[in-house]
């Protein structure tokens, strides 16, 4: 037992809690697995299985001073035990039955296996224990000493005190029964119960026999008692003359002491067989009460053996039994096929680790699936989101998604050396690693080449299932691995309830691709690129995405499939607001002639011209003025007391000459000029003052620019305040007529380097994940969106009056065609009719039919679009008002 304690304080390095002077013990490493079971590679049916959601099981750490119980040391000490068991299970009854005076032999055997088990009580108090829910072992002291305390202790201590000092413990009317303190060591019998537990899941040994020897132990021990009782009660009956024994011996107390043992055993067998009592029966009172209950007990031991012969299997097991058949069915299958030697391993390993994850009171997967929906997917969130949100594949996707793909992965064991996917299967799941490690495998020239592996958060199989390609490699196990798995169908499904999430997961494979230096996986890069041009992947993109990528082909393909040009990611930002910040003209050309806005703001009060601005991309900037780009559409204010906290004198003059306002306040309260004035820059704020900012507007705390800085002491900022207020000009300086003039515009040169407020993020690098997604970012929000473009396109371009625009009607400008140029902007009724009298309303004259700017007569309400130019025939009012 020392050098057990001792080797566990070997290795590990450190101390106390924090894992100092620690052993570690490997579990699930098909070799050390073979030695910890004491059964074969593939049993796995003792070994220590992670708990769902573990990070990493591959060694156990344990306590200095601490036993494994898997130690291999332990294994053979406990079956040492077993055989001790066996021995005191055949002599405490016969010495409780036969022996008067303690013998000497049996009196130092007693004592020496006593001492044995003395010895295993000790040790215990320095055996790790498996804890029945977490299936973890546990190594505190003070857990392990109250867990034996509070069980077996006691009966452990009773069991081995010597017989000798029973004697004197026990009074003197009671020294005749000393032998039932003997007695006592029976309850060494449960190791012998586990033993043939132990067994019976061990497939290399027959089972049939196992529990046919597991019988004849049984019957043997009862019959070995009752003979011994039945000895006892003879002996100990006041008429020795009245009792069964003295029917066959007239002196029995004088015969020799085998004859004696026969003769009860004799009894013993015929009573259980319910054959006796022809030679041998009960004589007195004693007898007869043993006798009954005896028989009584041996109906149920009867109907025990019977039906354990006849089916081989109790209700507890069951189980074991469908895992033998089971195990026996798959080894015949791949004999009579002539599988390869792995392949039998394989299935062998892979129904034995099945048995163990779904008995034994694990039942993991049964478990998840007998709970409602929303618990289920708490215990998966609570296990495995942590995980999943370190995935590369995963790096940026909304809460919700993540949530969803969490709730929709299984929890699979596979044991060491298994294939999980094989090199050109068909892509039906990919796999995320729990724990344990795998490795990539790919098949050249008949020979198998590792290429890569993988370890916890690990992903395999997404290039497959995204891409919709044949696996690339074999996946293989190079240890007991926990492992998630996720459905093909089911990934798509999650996430086409929004589009950007795709797209992020796409960019996130295309990045981790870029980052492979192997040439098959820029191969498998270029083939993806390519299929995303042409628009033939499964997995739904937006058009964020292929601006992001400076994609033009992937943006045309999604535009004339009917995307919203509109539509915007997590952040609120446009295809256009990403064109604008990277610089891609095309992009932007493309979006601007499918009618994006312009001017639309992202959640930050962003437009797109700012984001060119910041950029210094001159070609877009003269593009989106042309276009009707303008500052005044998003937060000036902010542009403003940005540049202004740059100190970039000629960003906040693009503010100025792109329409922003530089005095309006921001939701604080704070203006440009605010945030001038402590930065000191007298040109600045004589600029902004000339714009018409305020000296006197406070702030949410009350702070003026004025009170700034007279606060700051700044003279001649001072100075330009009182020239401001009395009128004065002389040290203003003016911003140039030109510098205003659109023309000049047009032909903007800017040469300044601006660093940009923020620069524009990759959609891996996205910031904290957004809770919500958006009905236009759906795949049903574009499918609505893309049948109403794909209806307009069909008829010219625009959109039909019916169709989803937002929920508002078609809009239509009317003029009175040869009377004046007037004209009236009006919503497009239902009817032709109700269009004439709207007409005839508005200009005071009776119209009577409708055309085309061109001329050409309208007849029905559904040829007009939103946003046509109609024109009126009309004719002198001859209304009877008139």
């Amino acid at each position: 037992m020392k050098s057990w304690l001792e080797a566990s304080s070997c290795g590990g390095g450190g101390g106390g809690r924090g894992g100092e002077g620690r052993k570690k013990v490997d579990i699930d490493e098909p070799v050390e697995l073979a030695s910890i079971d004491g059964t074969s590679a593939y049993s796995l049916s003792n070994g220590i299985l992670p708990s769902l959601g573990a990070r990493s099981n591959r060694r156990v750490v344990l306590r200095p001073y601490i036993v494994s119980p898997f130690l291999p040391q332990y294994k053979w000490w406990e079956s040492f035990l077993v055989l001790l068991v066996l021995y005191t299970a055949w002599v405490s009854p016969y010495e409780f039955g036969f022996i008067r005076s303690p013998i000497k032999v049996l009196s130092i055997a007693d004592n020496i296996v006593n001492g044995i088990f003395g010895i295993d009580i000790v040790l215990t108090f320095f055996v790790a224990y498996l804890d029945s829910q977490t299936f973890l072992l546990v190594d505190d002291h003070k857990k392990i000493a109250w867990r034996y305390l509070r069980s077996w202790f006691i009966l452990d201590i009773i069991s081995t005190v010597p017989s000798e000092l029973g004697e004197k413990i026990l009074p003197h009317s009671l020294q005749a029964f000393d032998g039932l303190f003997n007695m006592l060591r029976l309850w060494r019998l449960r190791r012998v119960s586990k033993m043939f537990s132990r067994l019976e899941k061990d497939r290399n040994v027959n089972y049939f026999w196992i529990r046919c020897l597991k019988l004849v132990v049984v019957t043997l021990f009862t019959v070995h008692c009752a003979a011994c009782f039945y000895y006892f009660i003879g002996t100990h009956y006041p008429d020795p003359t009245k009792t069964w024994i003295a029917l066959e011996m007239d002196n029995f107390k004088d015969a020799d002491l085998w004859l004696r043992y026969v003769t009860s055993i004799y009894w013993s067998i015929t009573t259980l067989t319910t054959t006796g009592y022809g030679d041998l029966h009960p004589v007195n009172t004693w007898e007869m009460i043993f006798d009954i209950f005896y028989m009584f007990f041996n109906l149920g031991l009867t109907a025990y053996l019977i039906g354990n012969m006849t089916n081989l299997v109790v209700h507890g097991t069951s189980r074991t039994r469908t895992f033998r058949d089971t195990i026996q069915a798959a080894s015949s299958f791949a004999v009579r096929n002539r599988l390869p030697i792995r392949l039998q391993d394989q299935m062998v390993a892979h129904l034995c680790l099945k048995y163990r994850t779904d008995s034994e009171g694990l039942q993991q997967q049964e478990i998840l699936e007998s709970l409602p929906k929303a618990i289920k997917s708490s215990i998966s969130h609570y296990l495995f989101y942590s995980l999943l949100d370190h995935v590369y594949l995963f790096r940026g996707v909304s809460n919700d998604l993540l949530f969803q793909l969490v709730s929709e992965m299984k929890a699979e064991y596979f044991p060491p050396k298994e294939d999980v996917i094989l090199q050109n299967e068909a892509p039906t799941d990919l796999y995320v690693l729990v724990s344990g490690a795998m490795e990539f495998i790919i098949h050249k020239n008949g020979t198998e080449q590792i290429v890569n592996e993988v370890y916890s958060g690990g992903v395999c199989g997404e290039i497959g299932v995204l891409c919709y390609r044949p696996q690339l490699f074999t996946v293989r196990t190079k240890r007991l691995c926990q492992l998630l798995r996720l459905n093909r169908t089911v990934l798509l499904n999650v996430v086409q309830a929004n589009v950007g999430d795709g797209a992020i997961i796409m960019n996130n494979l295309l990045e981790h691709l870029k980052e492979q230096k192997d040439s098959l996986m820029q191969t498998v890069l270029r083939e993806i690129e390519n299929m995303l041009a042409h628009g033939r992947m499964d997995l739904p993109l937006s058009l964020c995405f292929a601006a992001t990528r400076g994609d033009v082909p992937l943006l045309q393909h999604l535009l004339k499939r009917g995307s919203e040009p509109n539509e915007a990611d997590m952040n609120g930002r446009t295809a256009l607001h990403i064109a604008a910040a990277n610089g891609t003209e095309n992009c932007a050309i493309v979006l601007l002639a499918h009618g994006i806005d312009p001017n639309i703001n992202d959640s930050e009060g962003n437009v797109p011209l700012w984001d060119a601005i910041l950029g210094r991309h001159d070609a877009l900037i003269r593009l989106l003025v042309e276009q009707g780009a303008t500052l005044a559409f998003g937060d000036a204010a902010q542009y403003a007391c940005y540049a202004v906290e740059q100190d970039n004198f000629d960003l906040l003059k693009d503010v100025v000459r792109y329409g922003g306002d530089v005095t309006l306040a921001k939701s604080n309260g704070s203006t440009a000029l605010h945030a001038a004035v402590p930065h000191g820059n007298p040109k600045i704020v004589e600029f902004l003052l000339t714009k018409g900012a305020g000296m006197d507007i406070p702030d949410m705390h009350g702070w003026t620019p004025r009170g700034l800085a007279d606060f700051h002491g700044n003279e001649e900022i001072k100075a330009l305040f009182r020239s401001k207020e009395e009128g004065s000009s002389q040290s203003v300086v003016m911003v140039s007529d030109k510098e205003t003039d659109p023309t000049f515009i047009k032909n903007i040169k800017t040469d300044s380097d601006v660093t940009p407020r923020t620069s524009e993020v990759t959609w891996g690098n996205k910031q904290p994940r957004r809770q919500v997604n958006t009905y236009r970012n759906s795949l049903f929000g574009i499918m609505s969106a893309a049948a109403a473009r794909v209806e307009a396109q069909s008829d010219g371009g625009n959109f039909p009056n019916s169709a989803f625009l937002g929920n508002q009607p078609a809009r239509v400008i009317l003029r009175c065609r040869g009377w004046d140029e007037a004209t009236k902007l009006v919503m497009l009724p239902e009817t032709m009719k109700e269009l004439l009298e709207i007409g005839s309303n508005k200009f005071g004259r009776h119209c009577s039919k409708v055309t085309t700017s061109e001329g050409a007569e309208i007849d029905e309400i559904e040829l007009i679009r939103d946003g046509d130019q109609l024109c009126l025939v009309c004719e002198e009012n001859n209304t009877p008002e008139s």
